[in-house]
């Protein structure tokens, strides 16, 4: 049995697509690190207490972000998704979907985020990267 404390002191947050593994895409192995995916690999409010967590209470240092080219987030606007779910249940979201048209430029406004939070006690070590799913190269954005 594994610890809860990540060997790599590591916390990724990726997108939860299904087309892709990211403990497969980065070599990592059970234990080796927390993995917290959502739709688009936003950094939500939700993210971020995940993420809090894993640095406050289980050690992480470093936080790696993983987006991708092809992904469904960039096929609807945050506007368009929020009318469908009032048309269908009634109620407007209090909350954006995180929609976005670049995936770099989405990194980067992520990273910014993640930064800029007060809850998160190691931002000097924040990296970014999109995955070209046909290739399987994953991109740093500066």
């Amino acid at each position: 049995m594994t610890s809860a404390v990540p060997r790599l002191k590591l916390a990724v947050l990726a997108c939860m697509d299904a087309r892709f593994s990211v403990h497969a895409l980065l070599g990592l192995a059970d234990g080796d690190a927390h993995v917290i995916r959502n739709a688009g690999g936003a950094a939500t409010d939700d993210a971020i207490r995940s993420l809090s967590v894993s640095q406050h209470l289980l050690g992480t240092r470093e936080i790696v972000l993983i987006h991708h080219q092809d992904c469904g987030m960039r096929k609807f606007t945050d506007t368009e998704f929020a009318r469908r779910l009032e048309s269908s249940t009634g109620i407007r979201p209090g909350w954006a979907a995180e929609t976005f048209t670049d995936p770099a430029q989405d990194v980067r406004q992520c990273i910014a985020r993640l930064r800029a939070s007060p809850f998160l006690a190691h931002t000097e070590a924040v990296r970014g990267y999109v995955l070209d799913e046909p290739t399987g190269e994953l991109t740093e954005v500066d």
